[in-house]
């Protein structure tokens, strides 16, 4: 359990997870039943079929090599990986951001903060929990590190600042996904982990408007012009954009230079 103390610089780490073995993704779509009518697995069902099958599970298979980023890699830095498996990585390290930012929300609220606003920032918390170990199970070994977060940014005690921040971190999140779809390899691999992508941005798209509707009175808050175009499409970020605006609140070095690019 983590805890966080009041005054405290509000830095979130987690245990390392285990090794992993190396299954392709057409074992992946059998053992997590991963079809587009069906239902996203809940952490405790992926937990338990990974221990069943023997070990986690790597999307080695889906990785390529052609087209990357190209900025200087730090040699102290996490590597993201290469080709499908550095955009999951990418999706990794914004879950983990989401999630650390939400425990340390839930764990000390906001004071006056309703009963309302707790039970959907808690929402928020085990929704984004859920999917950072998803992904940490779906990659093994192959996941970035624990990352170490600075909130330091955020004044806890404030309603505003710390809804402004979800709001934040939540369009941020959607435009990421929206922006990194296409960035899976053309093949049925690629196609079974945007399946896996579009289940999820759904969700997080769900918590922006929620935040922003916690926000705001305004009934057109949840999809306002800043996040829909004028053709009702919504937001997308390339990966360095992304990263660049999150580099504020991660402490660890990173090296994302093996993520593709369109």
């Amino acid at each position: 359990m983590i805890h966080f103390g009041r005054g405290s610089v509000r830095r979130v780490k987690r245990a390392e997870k285990p090794g992993s073995t190396i299954p392709t993704t057409e074992i992946l779509m059998k053992r997590f039943d991963v079809r587009s009518d069906s239902p996203l697995p809940t952490r405790r069902d992926f937990l338990r079929r990974s221990a069943l099958a023997g070990g986690v599970i790597v999307f080695a298979s889906a990785c390529s090599d052609s087209g990357v980023m190209d900025p200087g890699p730090d040699p102290e830095a996490a590597s993201f990986g290469s080709g499908n498996v550095a955009v999951l990585n990418y999706a990794y390290l914004l879950e983990q951001l989401e999630a650390a930012y939400y425990i340390a929300v839930v764990n000390d609220f906001y004071p006056n903060a309703t009963s309302e606003e707790r039970s959907l920032l808690t929402d928020l918390r085990d929704h984004e929990v859920a999917h950072r170990d998803f992904l940490a199970v779906a990659l093994g070994s192959a996941a970035l590190p624990e990352i170490e977060f600075d909130f330091s940014a955020v004044d806890f005690d404030s309603r505003t600042s710390v809804l402004s921040f979800a709001r934040t971190f939540e369009d941020l999140g959607v435009s990421a996904y929206n922006g990194a779809g296409r960035l899976f390899t053309a093949d049925a691999d690629g196609a079974a982990l945007l399946t896996i992508a579009g289940k999820i941005v759904s969700v997080e798209a769900r918590h922006a408007a929620a935040v922003r509707s916690m926000i705001s009175s305004n009934p057109q808050a949840f999809a306002g012009d800043d996040v829909v175009d004028g053709n009702g499409l919504d937001v997308l970020r390339r990966p360095d954009q992304v990263l660049a605006a999150a580099t504020d609140f991660v402490v660890t070095p990173l090296d994302p230079s093996g993520i593709p690019s369109a």
